[in-house]
């Protein structure tokens, strides 16, 4: 038997498993019947899948055979993360059911919508649509930092900026530097004029219109909740203007005509309010960010880790990413 049957095989048990276990628990806690699980798929976090639950359905979310339950495999924690946010005024999915036997999932409604990026993901979206969303991304993302730390299930100390250029730096620090050319000057130039922290708030770590379930242009679920936090506001804002611009992403995106610039973005989320300090330093923080995420996916994919000859196309935006980023810091 090969390695590829041995772990296919690990995965149909797992499933047959979790079929199960799902169903069990779900007619307990909610009094319904489930439907088999069908694999959804764009999962990056864990398996995902789909099952009718009485007359809806949900989504289960389940940690893979053989992985550990941290980090972005924690389903748990981004149970309890969405659980806590139940009626704050964030729109997340209802959790529906939770199994803490290892492998340890959750149930979630099935939020109906889209959650598409428009610069990258396919199908298109029309502009007028993809600037409407982005503005009322902009207008939802204050509602999830004034949300109360103090009623959240917290686990870490929140992550300053150094924090987060740390984290970053040591993702590039495992890049060939080939493959990321100008990142090293761009570290440089962020290490040297890291910003004074504000007061933490709460991060999703993700934000963006991928991970935005919308009904035309409301957003109804704020999903992939694999590595929120306590942090800086402003990472989150530069992650998200990155995604604000198709010029960014050569070769890999397209241009949107009527998306909302970086300027009109910050001031929906200020809405009258003083602006943030230190920005530029966070728009150029998202580039790298960016292009360290990139050149880790580009490297896996050279060195036979992870087939995806859509890698290769990757080099143009890495460079434009980072061309940007120093322009911004210099």
């Amino acid at each position: 038997m090969t390695t590829a049957d041995t772990s296919s095989d690990s995965l149909a048990d797992t499933a047959a498993d979790l079929d199960a276990r799902v169903r069990s628990t779900v007619a307990a806690e909610q009094g319904v019947t489930t439907g088999a699980l069908e694999t959804l798929p764009g999962g990056h976090s864990g398996l995902t899948y789909r099952a009718t639950a009485g007359e809806g359905s949900i989504v289960v979310k389940a940690v893979p055979p053989g992985q550990r339950p941290i980090g972005r495999h924690d389903m748990l924690r981004q149970a309890r993360i969405m659980a806590a946010l139940a009626g704050s005024g964030v729109p997340v999915p209802a959790i529906r059911a939770i199994d803490e036997v290892e492998p340890a999932w959750f149930a979630m409604e099935l939020v109906e919508g889209e959650s598409l990026e428009p610069v990258l993901d396919s199908p298109a979206v029309e502009p007028d649509l993809a600037a409407a969303r982005m503005r009322r991304a902009a207008d939802l993302m204050p509602r999830l930092h004034a949300v109360d730390l103090a009623t959240l299930p917290i686990d870490a100390p929140a992550l300053t900026p150094a924090d987060e250029l740390g984290r970053w730096v040591r993702t590039m620090g495992a890049v060939p530097p080939e493959l990321v050319p100008a990142a090293a000057e761009v570290q440089r130039l962020l290490e040297a004029s890291v910003p004074a922290p504000v007061p933490p708030v709460l991060v999703h770590g993700d934000y963006r219109l991928g991970n935005i379930i919308a009904r035309g242009a409301e957003p109804v679920a704020l999903i992939d909740w694999e590595i929120w936090a306590a942090g800086d506001p402003r990472v989150e804002l530069g992650w998200f203007a990155v995604f604000a611009d198709g010029g960014n992403f050569p070769g890999v995106g397209r241009q949107v005509d009527g998306l909302p610039g970086v300027d009109e973005l910050l001031e929906r989320y200020a809405d009258g309010g003083p602006a943030l300090p230190d920005f530029t330093w966070f728009d150029a923080l998202g580039r790298f960010k960016m292009a360290a995420i990139m050149g880790h996916n580009l490297r896996r994919h050279r060195e036979g880790r992870h087939h995806d000859p859509d890698q290769e196309q990757l080099p143009a935006t890495i460079g434009r990413l980072l061309s940007t980023a120093l322009d911004r810091l210099r």
